[in-house]
């Protein structure tokens, strides 16, 4: 027999019943039922409840060992009777009798309990990661996502693709966020940068000849912790295609998604094909570039309703109006509540008006609309008796972040709101430039390796405000998954997008050295897409934050606490790197 183990703690059935055996795992649990003790076994594949009797060795053996040691036993299966059998185990209908244990290893004082979910802190639980993920749904979520990236590998492969790796040191690039810099020992005051996607490498291979890359690829990235986002690294799949349009990278990613959500989203159905909604048009029906297709609303523009009102609230503002079906009839508390929603995002108020049984308004802000507001409302929003219209009114940008939330927050409370499914879209035509606020300044609103829309005339004729970029997202249930672009791949085009953006041409030459040189030597048409292999993750398993699907995350400090990084370099290690540290003065 094996030194550890004849079969796993999942494997055993009743068509074992008088087998000898031989199991090894974690003591999960233990219970004294009228001096009989009965022990939940656990490993990997599942658990096995053990029994030992009063006066056997095997019960002064598991009577003293605590729980999470790893044991080795010895003995036969029996059957539990049909009263006893445990339906929630796969080893349910038997037990097995111990005759011989051993010790493998004992576990300390727990700091906290393993065998259920209770409301132990982020903090304490990262600290002791190797116990967390010993929990049933940690364990659960890990696997979930190592079965991901296995049928992630094996449809891609399907689809034509190839995988490659990419380098992990390299040099600094504007992606939009704050590098993880190395310094290098053999080249004294230089360092390379983590790369915080394979954006130009995969570019590259697509100029060396290759026509389908994909890489489940880590990236790093200097940035501050959200709930769908984990601050230093993360793994994308990364993809790329050559001779190609935006529509001939939708198609196999569309096909990917829709075959993985079916195949682990537990029976969810995803819907098909997915929408291509222009990104203006996202801001203005959902307040968002990310929307949750799931919320059955939509918000309507009717800022040009209100030109010229007296009425302060909406007057020389942008206004966006929600109208809800069925919420006529809704107590006061309705109302307040979802206005008392708004303002925890910022908002001042929510304004809002019943529609009644004649088709008149009534409500708080309904003396300040005139008789044409409320003939463009009803005629605009196709008002009907039950509705009810929620308005918000400021900048642009702070009505459809404000708007965008209340749309999906009154869906759900007005059953508006479609539970159980996969929403997918592809958000397109984003805008190549935007301003920043404060200084004027236009700089990429996106990916700066984006073809825009239009090429060279475009960059040399218009607003830069106005031209749009081959640029896309894909988004599930208000996650977004990806973001992805037909890349820029003619040298002259490159050099003016960027000079738009406030770099000068030798900046450029000298920063993107090595992608010019390549696109000057035949750079075929290329484009791809990058979705988050932990969002997805996320998503698949319903987790609300997207460390519970990453085995060793660091906490929102990008601290690993359960290895104490970051750590100091002593004072020979930091000569040796050509190093002195200056840290901030105390305020």
């Amino acid at each position: 027999m094996h030194r550890y183990r004849s079969h796993t703690c999942g494997e055993l059935r009743a068509s074992d019943v008088g087998t000898d055996v031989r199991l090894s795992g974690w003591l999960h649990n233990r219970r004294d039922l009228g001096g009989i003790l009965f022990i939940d076994l656990r490993d990997h594949y599942g658990i096995t409840q053990l029994v030992a009797r009063p006066g056997t060795p095997a019960y002064e053996a598991l009577d003293k060992v605590t729980k999470e040691s790893t044991v080795r036993v010895d003995g036969k299966v029996v059957s539990r009777g049909t009263d006893n059998v445990n339906p929630d185990l796969p080893t349910g209908e038997v037990e097995v009798e111990v005759g011989e244990v051993e010790l493998l290893g004992a576990a300390a004082p727990l700091p906290f309990t393993i065998n259920t979910e209770d409301g132990v802190n982020e903090e304490r639980r990262l600290e002791y990661r190797f116990l967390d993920l010993r929990r049933e749904r940690m364990h659960r979520n890990i696997m979930l996502r190592s079965s991901v990236i296995a049928s992630i590998r094996s449809k891609m492969v399907a689809l034509g693709f190839n995988e490659m790796a990419t380098p992990i040191l390299s040099a600094t690039s504007p992606e939009g966020a704050r590098d993880f810099v190395v310094p290098s020992r053999l080249n004294p005051g230089k360092f390379y940068a983590l790369p915080q996607a394979p954006q130009q490498f995969k570019q590259l291979l697509m100029i060396s000849g290759f026509d389908r890359y994909f890489q489940i690829a880590p990236c790093f990235r200097d940035e501050d912790a959200r709930a769908d986002r984990s601050p230093g690294e993360f793994y994308q799949l990364d993809v790329e295609m050559s001779f190609v349009e935006q529509e001939d990278v939708f198609q196999p990613i569309e096909k990917l998604m829709t075959e993985l959500f079916e195949e682990f989203g537990g029976g969810q159905p995803v819907t098909s094909p997915f929408p291509r909604i222009p990104f203006r048009e996202s801001m203005v029906k959902y307040g968002s570039d990310k929307p949750d297709l799931r919320a059955k609303l939509e918000l309507t523009d009717i800022t040009d309703v209100f030109e010229g009102s007296e009425f302060k609230a909406f007057a020389g503002k942008h206004v966006r109006a929600l109208p809800v079906p069925d919420v006529a009839a809704q107590s006061r508390k309705f109302f307040d509540q979802l206005g008392d929603f708004a303002v925890t995002l910022g908002a001042k108020g929510l304004a809002w008006v019943r529609v009644t049984e004649d088709g008149s308004l009534t409500g708080p802000i309904a003396k300040f609309l005139t008789e044409e507001n409320i003939a463009e409302l009803t005629k605009r929003l196709s008002l009907a008796p039950g509705h009810a219209v929620f308005f918000g009114a400021g900048e642009f940008d702070e009505v459809s972040k404000i708007m965008g939330a209340v749309r999906v927050e009154a869906a759900k409370r007005a059953g508006h709101f479609e539970e159980g499914v996969f929403r997918f879209c592809w958000i397109v035509d984003f805008p190549m430039y935007e301003k920043d606020e404060e200084t004027g300044k236009i700089d990429f609103s996106h990916n700066p390796f984006s073809m825009p829309q239009g090429g060279l005339e475009a960059l040399e004729t218009q607003d830069p405000l106005d031209i749009l970029g081959w640029q896309y997202d894909i988004v599930c249930n208000g996650v977004e998954l990806s973001s992805g672009a037909i890349r820029n791949h003619e040298p002259e085009i490159m050099l003016k997008a960027f000079e738009i953006a406030g770099y000068d041409r030798d900046t450029v030459e000298e920063q993107f050295a090595g992608m010019l040189r390549a696109f000057r030597f035949g750079a075929p048409p290329h484009g791809g897409i990058a979705p988050g292999v932990d969002r997805i993750v996320m998503l698949l398993a319903e987790e609300p934050n997207i460390r519970e699907t990453i085995a060793f995350p660091l906490n929102g400090n990008a601290q690993d606490l359960m290895m104490g990084a970051p750590t100091e370099l002593d004072e020979t290690r930091l000569r040796e790197l050509h190093l002195s540290v200056r840290k901030p003065q105390p305020k």
